[in-house]
């Protein structure tokens, strides 16, 4: 599963990696005064900061995620020395986060630790669980996405690799696409929806500009120009692009791929705003280099965009300019 969605890991541990550690862990909870004895188990008491009381080690001497957090985080700061550690998981973790987050600070870790809860995911307005007994499997979602972006593709010609390329952003950017926080009722319709806010939406746009670049190049005159913005809708989608960086830099601080996604949107938008109010190959010579100019610059700027979003372009599709 991690293949077919281009993750990788430089590293796989288990929780058993941690067993040997947390005793150590422990003890120094012990040392430092933090954890204290409470009906047979070991506490850190947190009341102080409402964060009530955290078990490090059961009344029957087993650990839990706070011991086995406290030594991964000990690991982890041992062996890469790193500016920050960032936890994806489900909202309903937040005050386990919040009360090993500050016994890490207690026992004198420094490393920004951050905690990006996401929501819930729903199907047909119901949560997708064992207990609802419509949990959707990754292997099935990703196979029936591939199916549905297949039977949208065959049709212009394209193949069962354009196919999976298209069903896999597909998933990947409605996921994306939304505030971590928020649950998400998944429709496969509006995923796969070429209109919208979709992945197969900015991915064809990709291609449109793709194929726009490649003619020009075959009729000649594709080559370097200054950029010249004469037009309202010229301008409007320059100062767009122009906001590429920052954007991403805001994703990155906010820990939302969501702000980079509604980005790649209203640039994809204006785009086609742009497009289709501005002859291009028609153009007389000048105003014409400077147009692909701008239209390479888009390309590019998606293609960036929706990369760092894990999303795949098709192999055909040529990368602009």
């Amino acid at each position: 599963m991690y293949a077919k969605l281009g993750v990788k890991f430089d590293t796989y541990r288990g929780e058993s990696y941690y067993n040997d550690t947390m005793p150590g862990v422990v003890a120094k909870l012990q040392e430092m005064g933090l954890a204290v004895e409470s009906e047979g188990a070991l506490v850190v008491n947190l009341e102080a900061e409402k964060l009530g009381v955290a078990i490090v080690r059961k009344s029957d001497g087993g650990y839990n995620y706070t011991t086995s957090d406290l030594a991964c985080v000990k690991t982890r700061v041992e062996e890469y020395d790193p500016e920050r550690i960032i936890y994806v998981t489900d909202a309903r973790q937040q005050l386990h986060f919040k009360q090993w987050f500050s016994i890490a600070a207690k026992m004198g870790y420094t490393t920004k630790l951050v905690h990006v809860p996401f929501g819930l995911m729903s199907y047909q307005g119901k949560a997708i669980s064992t207990r609802e007994g419509n949990l959707i499997k990754l292997d099935e979602l990703l196979a029936e996405a591939k199916r549905r972006a297949y039977d949208i593709v065959k049709e212009r010609g394209g193949d069962e690799k354009l196919a999976e390329q298209i069903g896999y952003g597909a998933v990947k950017y409605s996921d994306l696409s939304h505030d971590p926080i928020t649950d998400i009722d998944f429709s496969w319709d509006k995923a796969l929806a070429l209109e919208g806010n979709s992945g197969p939406y900015l991915q064809y746009a990709y291609a449109r500009v793709c194929s726009l670049m490649e003619k020009a190049s075959a009729e000649g005159g594709a080559g370097a120009a200054d950029f010249a913005v004469a037009t309202p809708a010229e301008k409007r989608l320059a100062l767009q692009l122009l906001e590429f960086p920052g954007a991403v830099v805001r994703a990155a601080e906010a820990y939302k791929p969501s702000v980079l996604a509604d980005y790649l949107f209203q640039t994809a938008q204006l785009y086609s705003s742009f497009y289709q109010s501005s002859p291009i190959l028609k153009s007389e010579s000048s105003v014409r280099a400077a147009r692909l100019k701008l239209c390479s610059l888009f390309g590019k700027v998606l293609s960036t965009g929706l990369g760092l979003l894990g999303i795949e372009l098709a192999g055909e599709m040529a990368e602009p300019g």
